[in-house]
Order: structure tokens, then C-alpha cells, then sequence
């Protein structure tokens, strides 16, 4: 059977009747930016992280930028990021000319590494962004303390890891401010591009809400330049409706990563991340480290030396996957000579090698899992 990567038709349907009289009122009501809706949702997901602010923004890629902008980044500054994430996460840092310090990443989470970390930093490091990368929170404790050690300030990128937590809190309550995107495939998703920014920094906070209106405040006031940086007041509409339902789409996302753990454990050629033979397996199956609530906005394998293969094999069969990522930050034409670190992240340039991530979408059919599950036993097996 043909089973899609994601299905956003599916959830946005069921929820389709309350959406369309969320939208009315909008529409009714005039306020088409920012508005009584993005506030609500302001409350209502400061609340969720455990964040005391929340400021509703254009994207996860603008939260990013604003972030950096609130802590004076700029040309001679250095900013540390994981090189196997999306392009944003970089891509801020240079908009505003400072330099990418690119950061090795760990095989059992695909997270930053904290000691590559450490051994980056310079005199110009200003502030470390680790991506909670796939739904599952980096390895915060470490690289809290290495922060702390050398003055950086923590900028989390939860663009896919909304609701996930480790040890220390929730993604987007452990550093100086947090971010998260609401594109329309992540875990809580918009019809549109929109995403928030957390901090529980009074000052922080109350200079990103100027930032996102061209740093104006008072009206027609501008003591710093800013950008349009708005959350809509559909979207926020929107991301309310979705927001009461997100509990239930974790649990559904999880209920699905452990039956694949369930069907595939002890399969021949398969392991598990952070198992003592996962290295020798044919195919590798991410997990939850101890401690961690993961999110699972995607099932990421790894398929050593044979990724390609195993694409082709579910693509024969009508199953959805894709790469995230095939080429790590360091690589990518538009930071030749405008970064650093790069030549050294060996983990990172070989996950790109191997990942391919598979349905776990929380309206995916126990049928459709099955299939994948079934292919993946066979390649393993072969």
C-alpha cells in the first residue's frame, strides 16, 4: 500500500469546522496582524514551554534573526551551530555578518556535540544555538555549562521540538530565549509560515516585541532598527485550534515510534542508536535517550553505506521518505570562506551520508506503519 512521508490534509480536515469559525471571527473582527488571537497564543504557549514570555513572529527562520538582532550580533562575532540542521540556523548568523563556527554532531541523537563544542570557541564566540534537532532535545546540561564557562548566551533553535523536554526543562526555557516554527508540516503547524521566540528575560523579551515592528515603539518612535517581523492574526487563530489538540498528536507520534521499536527489535542487521553494535548494523533506529521526551517531528535511520538503496526500495513500494539533510552546513556553496570549523565535523558529514526519515505522522494508519516496517525488516535482513 502507499503510504505518504505526512499527511497535513488528514489532521487539518478534522479540525476544519472549528478552524473556518476561528477565521470568521478574524475576519470580523479586523485585527489581520498580530491582534487578540496572537496574543492568546502568546499566553497559551509561554504556559506550554514554561517560558515567562512568548512573542508570536513571521517564522522559525525570523525568530532566529530577531534573536541575534536582541543580542547585537554583527560583523566580528561568532555564533556555534550544529552543521547537520536546516539552513536557518546558519543563515541568521551570516544576514547579520557575523560567522558561523560550524559544530560537530553526536551519532546516537544527531545533536550538537558539547566537547567539539567547546574546542571551538574563541574570543569572538558570543552565543551558542543548539538545534533540537528531529523532536529531540540536545544535550542541554553539557552545553549549558560550557556556555556558562566561556559567557555565551544560549539561543534554542526548537524549530521541530515543540513540547520536547530533557532533564534540565522544556525546549525553549533553558537559554537566554528560545525559538520554535509553526511551518505547516512541524509537530504544531500553521497554514502559512509563522513562528515564536520564549525567554524569561524582561529586557530580551520586550526588545524582540519592538524589533518585530521595525523597533518601533512608541507608534512612529524607533529607537533601534527592526524589521516586519508580525505574527498574523489568522495564524495565531489557527495555531490556537491546533495547540489544544497537540498533546495528542505527541502521543500519537510516540505511540508510533515505539511500535516501530516494537516490530523492528531484534530484526536481523538491525540496532539501535547508542546500542554497542549499532555501527555494524545494516540499519540503525533512532530512540529516545534516558531522560528525554521526544517529540519525534521525524523518524530519522540510518542506513550505513547503502541510504540510496534503501530509498529506492521504499520508493518501489509507495512509501514516503526523504533526506534531511544531504549536505551539512560547511558544504553548502554560500559559506565557503564566511565560516569556520567545518573541515572537522567527520560525524556530521557522514549522517548526512546515511539519514532517511520515514512516516510518523500522527494520523498515519497502523496498516501504512506496518508496510513500512515490513520493508525495513526486509532491507535489513538482506
Amino acid at each position: 500500500m502507499a503510504v505518504p512521508l505526512l499527511d497535513i490534509r488528514a489532521q487539518n480536515a478534522a479540525l476544519k469546522a472549528d478552524i473556518m469559525k476561528a477565521l470568521e471571527s478574524v475576519v470580523d473582527s479586523g485585527a489581520f496582524i498580530l491582534g487578540s488571537e496572537v496574543e492568546a497564543l502568546e499566553t497559551e504557549l509561554a504556559a506550554l514551554v514554561g517560558a515567562r514570555y512568548a512573542v508570536g513572529l513571521s517564522s522559525g527562520s525570523d525568530a532566529l534573526l530577531v534573536a541575534l538582532m536582541a543580542l547585537d550580533i554583527g560583523p566580528g562575532d561568532e555564533v556555534l551551530v550544529p552543521t547537520f540542521t536546516f539552513f536557518a540556523t546558519a543563515g541568521a548568523v551570516s544576514r547579520l555578518g557575523a560567522t558561523p563556527v560550524f559544530v560537530d554532531s553526536r551519532l546516537t541523537d544527531f545533536n550538537m556535540d558539547p566537547t567539539d563544542l567547546e574546542a571551538k570557541i574563541s574570543p569572538r564566540s558570543k552565543v551558542v544555538i543548539p538545534v533540537h534537532l528531529f523532536g529531540q532535545c540536545a544535550p542541554m546540561a553539557e552545553i549549558l555549562k560550557v556556555a556558562k564557562k566561556h559567557h555565551l548566551a544560549v539561543v534554542e533553535d526548537a524549530a521541530q521540538a515543540i513540547g520536547a523536554a530533557a532533564p534540565e526543562g522544556k525546549a525553549c526555557s533553558m537559554g537566554e530565549m528560545g525559538i520554535t516554527s509553526f511551518y505547516p508540516t512541524k509537530n504544531l503547524g500553521a497554514m502559512g509560515d509563522a513562528g515564536m521566540l520564549f525567554s524569561s528575560d524582561d529586557a530580551l523579551a520586550a526588545k524582540v516585541r519592538h524589533l518585530r515592528n521595525h523597533g518601533m515603539n512608541p507608534r512612529y518612535y524607533h529607537s533601534m532598527v527592526g524589521g516586519n517581523f508580525r505574527l498574523d492574526g489568522m495564524q495565531g487563530a489557527v495555531l490556537r485550534i491546533k495547540a489544544r489538540h497537540l498533546s495528542t498528536y505527541r502521543d500519537a507520534r510516540d505511540a508510533h515510534a515505539a511500535k516501530y521499536a516494537e516490530i523492528l527489535a531484534g530484526k536481523s542487521g538491525i540496532a539501535f542508536a547508542g546500542d554497542a553494535n549499532a555501527e555494524e548494523a545494516r540499519l540503525i533506529l533512532p530512540r529516545a535517550l534516558p531522560g528525554m521526551t521526544h517529540v519525534w517531528n521525524q523518524y530519522t535511520v540510518r542506513a550505513p553505506g547503502r541510504r540510496d538503496a534503501l530509498k529506492k526500495l521504499l520508493a518501489a513500494r509507495g512509501i514516503g521518505c526523504e533526506i534531511y539533510y544531504p549536505l551539512t552546513l560547511d558544504r553548502q556553496e554560500c559559506f565557503k570562506g564566511k565560516s569556520l570549523g567545518g573541515e572537522s565535523c567527520t560525524r556530521a558529514h557522514r549522517l548526512a551520508e546515511e539519514v532517511l526519515s520515514l512516516p510518523v505522522y500522527p494520523e498515519l494508519p497502523q496498516a501504512g506503519l506496518e508496510e513500512v516496517a515490513r520493508a525495513l525488516a526486509e532491507f535489513a535482513a538482506g
